[in-house]
């Protein structure tokens, strides 16, 4: 858009940047720069034009912005410009995603990349690596407590060995993800120490105040994260002398954004990691950007006009660059981190589906889905051109923020029944087989969140105690089970390490004195690469949910109608224990796929009646895409297995293949 303030501040702006800048070939980067800077311009304005620098700090931004262009590598612009043609290219079914601790998984960088042959083997080509930038010893909150975000930890390699890694995963056809953790640094990082030393321009880099008057009128609002461990949200410095905001962890500083030195600094090194070939970026605490006295802290306007900002300067360096917003908050709130236009995203173009994930395991302990039916009708549209990163599984723990209206809604009281769920799967509930453990706990109200391997929260770690062999088979049906419906729903799958073998909770976090009080820890574990080989042989337990979870991955890509394009419909079913939803083709009716899990131990049935006049399943044999079989019919009725799923369509998209489930 023309307008004319912006663009005469952008031609002065221009005038002023470096002679040296001005040499280098900047087409694109002017193209792009003159497309973006009004929404630049006024987001900028709108934060920070009350400042007496704001024009100094608008040519700041703009120089940094122009050299981040320059650094970039010829091959990654060339990538830019092929997304940028493709623009909806992450919305593709084929993109199926893990995420991993590179210690614990292959040891360093350079093992993660002689193990990129196993991630394909199973088919995954997105690859979260958790953080690994340097951080302190024994106070990193497992790598997000960062001490300088342009380093890497010594442990994990080098800077080199990520540009080594993302090239290597681009021929591959594979997309590397690596985090930038904006919301806070640890308290050692330079800024910290420079705070502490009495400079009062890093001072202003975080939230630092003489006494608690302030203080105290934040924490009227404010909720505390880990009451366990960090109580309130600010810890005295002795060394400064100041109270400072620590709403994580007592090490872990809060970046003051109303400070526009601290928006270019984290916008640089964001561009930073995507020149070194970061294809996604995931944000970490973004709902947490602005404070505001009187306010919970979380979800302010003004966090979503940063990060509108910081995706329009990245669309002007590194437009091929996704974001994923890691907020895990209320479905209402989480969908604004797509952004406000109506079709394209205009802060971050994937957001973790936390909601989904915490009303799958509801439908485990529950044996219905009737908690999950009216929660997923509760989540909002996303918009066209954004997409939703689905898991069962995570580093973190399971919250249980189900709104309270959609738990009356079942029927249920939202206290018992959060507090039904915590016993189950921690196993205090009598014949629950889940071996999870409380994370979060606040004794003022009783909440907690729930950490665990999803093997051993399924069951598999009771069965394999037990050697019943029929517990087995249940866990890694339920477990696959899990796995499809993440597969289909639409967006991106992420599996978390580990789950692909069925591994269980890791106890040896309880030796390490600077872990034992994080029971997330549990499900962190470390590979057992001799172990991993039992993949290949026929009949382990690793072998089956290996295979299966390859088999069903395949078959996802294989699939069009998982590609994300809103194009998934829930369907309303009077049986409670089933979860039904159709997966529409764009073009062809007949492509389209009925989903359909049932979370009950004894089989159910879906009468197909319910789907009307949709034309589906009239002609022709119903097939179930993950095992080739015609399921089980009569009298229009279809019946599911226990924590059985089915992915029913009219006729298979490609060959049949010899799957796990036949």
């Amino acid at each position: 858009m023309y307008e004319q303030v912006s663009h005469a501040l952008l031609n002065d702006i221009l005038d002023e940047l470096s002679t040296e800048i001005c040499r280098e070939d900047l087409r694109h980067f002017f193209t792009r720069l003159g497309a973006n800077f009004y929404a630049i311009h006024s987001l900028f304005h709108h934060l920070y034009g009350h400042r007496e620098d704001f024009k100094a700090q608008m040519v700041h931004l703009t120089e940094r912005l122009a050299q981040a262009y320059i650094d970039r590598p010829a091959q990654l612009c060339q990538l830019d410009m092929a997304r940028e043609e493709d623009h909806d290219w992450f919305l593709d079914q084929q993109w199926v995603g893990m995420a991993l601790y590179c210690d614990s998984f292959a040891g360093n960088l350079h093992g993660l990349q002689q193990h990129l042959p196993y991630l394909q083997e199973l088919g995954v080509n997105m690859v979260h690596v958790m953080p690994i930038l340097r951080c302190p010893r024994g106070a990193s909150d497992g790598g997000y407590a960062v001490s300088d975000f342009r380093a890497i930890d010594p442990r994990a390699g080098s800077v080199e060995d990520v540009r080594d890694l993302a090239e290597t995963m681009r021929l591959r056809g594979m997309l590397l993800t690596l985090d930038v953790v904006v919301n806070h640094t640890s308290n050692e990082h330079e800024w910290a120490q420079r705070a502490r030393d009495g400079d009062r321009a890093y001072q202003d880099y975080y939230y630092c105040f003489p006494n608690r008057a302030i203080p105290d009128m934040f924490e009227e609002t404010m909720p505390e994260i880990f009451p366990e461990t960090a109580p309130g949200n600010f810890t005295w410095d002795e060394a400064m002398g100041k109270w400072v905001m620590t709403v994580f962890n007592r090490y872990q500083w809060d970046l003051n954004y109303a400070n526009p030195a601290v928006f270019i600094e984290m916008l640089d090194i964001i561009l930073f990691w995507a020149n070194q070939g970061a294809d996604i970026v995931r944000l970490d605490a973004v709902a947490f950007l602005w404070k505001k006295i009187g306010t919970n802290c979380q979800n302010e306007r003004e966090a979503h006009l940063i990060l509108q900002l910081m995706k329009d300067c990245c669309q002007v360096v590194a437009p091929g660059v996704l974001f994923i917003a890691e907020a895990i908050v209320a479905p209402s709130e989480v969908i604004k981190y797509f952004g406000e236009d109506a079709v394209i995203a205009k802060e971050c173009e994937i957001a973790y589906n936390a909601t989904f994930m915490a009303l799958l395991w509801d439908a485990v302990a529950t044996k219905n889905a009737k908690l999950l039916n009216q929660g997923i009708k509760s989540l909002p549209n996303k918009l066209d051109r954004a997409t939703w990163l689905n898991y069962v599984r995570c580093h973190d723990d399971i919250g249980l923020g189900f709104d309270d209206a959609d738990i009356r809604a079942c029927d249920y009281d939202p206290y018992a029944h959060r507090r039904f769920l915590i016993d189950w799967f921690t196993g205090a509930f009598e014949g629950s087989p889940s071996h999870g453990r409380p994370f979060g706990v606040n004794p003022k109200t009783g909440d907690a969140r729930i950490s665990g391997a999803l093997a051993s929260l399924a069951g598999l770690e009771t069965a394999l105690e037990t050697e019943d062999e029929r517990a087995i088979s249940d866990a890694i049906t339920l477990i696959l089970t899990l796995h499809a419906m993440i597969l289909s729903f639409g967006g991106i799958p992420l599996i978390w390490y580990g789950d692909e073998l069925g591994t269980l909770n890791d106890r040896s976090f309880l030796n390490d004195s600077d872990k034992a009080s994080d029971t997330r820890w549990i499900h962190r574990p470390r590979i057992n690469w001799a172990r991993a080989e039992r993949r290949h042989t026929h009949g382990t337990v690793e072998q089956r949910i290996f295979e299966g979870l390859k088999h069903l991955i395949a078959v996802r890509k294989d699939t069009p109608a998982f590609a994300d394009f809103n194009n998934r419909e829930l369907i309303d079913v009077a049986n409670p224990h089933l979860f039904t939803f159709l997966r529409l083709h764009s073009t062809l009716q007949a492509d389209s796929v009925l989903v359909v899990a049932n979370f009950d131990v004894n089989p159910q049935y879906l009468d197909l009646e319910v789907l009307g006049n949709r034309g589906l399943f009239r002609y022709g044999q119903i097939i179930d895409l993950a095992s080739g079989d015609l399921p089980a019919i009569f009298n229009n009725r279809v019946v599911i297995p226990p924590n059985h799923f089915y992915w029913l369509s009219n006729q298979h998209t490609g060959p049949l293949q010899e799957g796990p489930f036949r």
